[in-house]
Order: C-alpha cells, then structure tokens, then sequence
C-alpha cells in the first residue's frame, strides 16, 4: 500500500482536482465519448460501491489514516479490499488541516473516491423478473432520490427506473443520503424517452405494461384508491410511479396508469414528500409473503 500513497501539500495539485474543481455534470461527461466519473464518500458508501463492482480511479484520505479508531480501521478495510483488484490506485492523502478547507468536507467521515461509471443496462433488464418496481418521473432533488433508494432497499423494491429528468443516483449527495443503497439496488433509465413526457412518442407507461406490470399512479385524484385497498396485495407485479416534488405526475402519466392511489391523512394535511410517501408506499405496497 505504502507505493500507492501520494502526499499531497496543496489543494491547487492537479491530480486531486477531480474532487473540488469540477461538478457532477462534468464529471460524468469528462472524458467523452468514454463514460465519465464520480465521487463516493465515506467508507461506507464506498465500500458498498466496492461490493457492487465499482472500480477506484483514486482515493483522497487523511494523513491520520494509520491512527486505530473505528472509523480509520474501516477506511483501511476498503483500501485493502480496492487494492487487491486495483493494485495500482493512488491514494492521496493530506493532512485534515488541508482538507477541511474543502466546502463540505466535513461529512466524507475522512474518504473520498473517484470511481469509474459503468454503462447502464436496459430497462428490460433490469426488471423484468421483479415484482415489485419504483418508476421516478422528473424527481430532481439528490437528497429525495437518496432517501427513495434507501427506503427502496429497506422496504423490498426491487429496482428504480427513472425518466431523463430525474437527479442522477450516482451524484454525491444522492449516494450519500441513500448510505450506499445506489450500489445495492438495480437502476436505470428510460432509454427511448426524449427530455418533454408531455410531448413524446415513446410511453414508459406502455412499456412497463409490456413487461407485464400493473401500473400504480400515486397522486391525488378524485378517483383516486386508498393505498391499503387489498386489490393491490392481488398484483403479481406492480410499478409504483411517483412525481417529482412540485408538480406531480404528469396528466399524461396518470390516464395511462391502471390505478391512481393516495396515502389517507389526517389533521389537513393532503400532501407528503415524496421521499416520506415513498416510505409509505413502498411497506403498504411491498410483496407480502
């Protein structure tokens, strides 16, 4: 490992550029025509993207990695498990007088990574054989779609589909917010789908009913079904589809669903984020066995 390590003294050194000069959008499009990057942090986001198959292009640690806490013996754990497929990666460290110069240093718990995108794989292959799938539609606040994929995880999705619209799961806050769970469960966009669902050809709805999905709207509607009505349990495969945070579901998307659904409230209140819905959604909707 001792060849690996690179002090670094300065946080101007090109080589560790990648993790403060540049954005996400940047970052995923930085060596184009070939896939781009992004940054993990913590060790247990990045050990999750480690187990998942995920190669380090670089790491970016404190001097005081070497110390015995807790949370340095897990930063050597991953830098252990990186370098037995990666023998090469550099690991950059410097001192946390350095580093914590750095906007929003403070809650990478000591790690950062570089890690190399993966091409994404069909919607047909991702969900095919689950039963119970989340489709997001125009979601794009990284911290929503953190929570949904950690809810997801915890609560027995199977798999997320997103539209173009929606954040990036691979984008630092995102994968931070949803503890790594982006690495645990399957994901991938609607390929066919241009920018304006109002305006496209193609039907994610009708796809997903290819598939042999029955969709669930959830949105409030005057026809809309409680969300613990039984007929749901009935469902062999069920596509939840929720919208994003302002505006909901498209009109569109909602006369193509099979059912429209909404969570019963009280007190007045008629709406919930749609990260706390999805929670909802997801426990009442799971597959019960």
């Amino acid at each position: 490992m001792k060849s690996n390590i690179i002090k670094i003294s300065d946080l101007s050194d090109e080589r560790i550029q990648k993790y403060f000069k540049y954005n996400e959008n940047q970052l995923v499009h930085i060596y184009e025509p070939h896939l781009g990057v992004f940054i993990c942090e913590s060790a247990k986001v990045i050990k999750r993207a480690l187990d998942a198959g995920y190669e380090p292009e670089s790491f970016l640690i404190e001097d005081e990695y070497n110390s015995t806490s807790e949370g340095v013996r897990e930063i050597r754990e991953i830098l252990t498990q990186a370098l037995k497929k990666t023998p090469d990666v550099p690991i950059f460290t410097a001192s946390h007088a350095v580093l914590s110069k750095v906007k929003g240093y403070a809650v990478t718990r000591g790690v950062l990574a570089v890690m190399k995108r993966r091409h994404l794989q069909e919607v047909s292959d991702v969900i095919a054989s689950q039963q119970r799938i989340v489709v997001l539609e125009n979601v794009v606040n990284p911290t929503n779609i953190g929570s949904i994929f950690r809810s997801a995880a915890a609560l027995g999705i199977e798999s997320v589909v997103l539209t173009k619209e929606c954040c990036d799961p691979l984008y630092r806050r995102s994968a931070r917010v949803s503890m790594g769970t982006v690495f645990q469960i399957p994901w991938t966009y609607f390929k066919n789908q241009s920018k304006t669902i109002e305006k496209d050809d193609y039907d994610y709805i009708d796809e997903l009913h290819e598939l042999g999905y029955k969709v669930v709207a959830m949105a409030l509607n005057d026809d809309s079904r409680d969300i613990t009505d039984p007929i749901f349990e009935k469902q062999e495969k069920l596509a939840i589809v929720m919208g994003s945070e302002g505006n909901g579901l498209s009109k569109r998307t909602i006369e193509k669903c099979d059912f429209i659904i909404k969570i019963p409230m009280y007190h007045g209140v008629d709406s919930l984020n749609v990260a706390a819905a999805s929670a909802v959604a997801f426990w009442e909707l799971r597959l019960k066995k």
